[in-house]
């Protein structure tokens, strides 16, 4: 058994496990996230600090351009956060909602949580002027989050949701509601 299909096996053994144990791991699977975004942000400002790169936007306009685009991702994250928990579960993925949430965002995006974030973080890279951030560290926190949906993940949601999840995954883009889905999701 190799560590990706060992890793997807504990995934879908706490997802699937006690209600109890699901929820006294919640917030630890909170802050390991927490973390690993703050350790995304303190690596690029050492990084601008350590290269001395200049900062990408002048104040006051970084927190004009800054602070709409943090509020389209701390809407966004809140949005779909308040639908896992309408739907019984939490964003962290050892205790999921029960059933698979296809309304609200996540008719539009499978990961609309991660698109939030996403979209604060360049929010917050804007803001503090990092240009190893908004360039650079984002767009790797991205390709990162990208490699863990597909190969830990989704093969646990195929797992414990089966078709129903296959279909909703062939109909609906990872993070960027594309133009197309949009018009789609309107004629109904």
């Amino acid at each position: 058994m190799t560590i990706k299909s060992r890793w997807i096996e504990f995934l879908y053994t706490l997802a699937t496990g006690t209600k109890r144990g699901r929820t006294l791991l919640t917030p630890v699977g909170a802050v390991i996230f927490g973390l690993f975004i703050t350790l995304f942000v303190v690596s690029a400002l050492t990084f601008d600090k350590w290269l001395d790169l200049p900062k990408i936007i002048p104040m006051p306009i970084n927190f004009y351009i800054a602070i709409p685009i943090f509020v389209a991702g701390v809407f966004i994250t809140a949005w779909s956060i308040i639908y896992f928990l309408k739907s019984g579960g939490t964003p962290v993925p050892v205790n999921p909602p029960p059933k698979l949430v296809t309304t609200g965002p996540y008719a539009y995006t499978r990961n609309p949580m991660l698109t939030g974030i996403f979209i604060m973080l360049f929010g917050i890279g804007a803001m503090i002027g990092s240009l190893s951030l908004t360039f650079i560290f984002t767009p790797v926190f991205i390709l990162v989050n990208k490699w863990e949906l597909k190969k830990i993940e989704e093969p646990e949601l195929i797992r414990r949701l089966g078709e129903e999840y296959i279909e909703y995954w062939t109909k609906t883009p990872m993070f960027i509601p594309i133009i197309k889905t949009l018009a789609k999701k309107n004629k109904r």
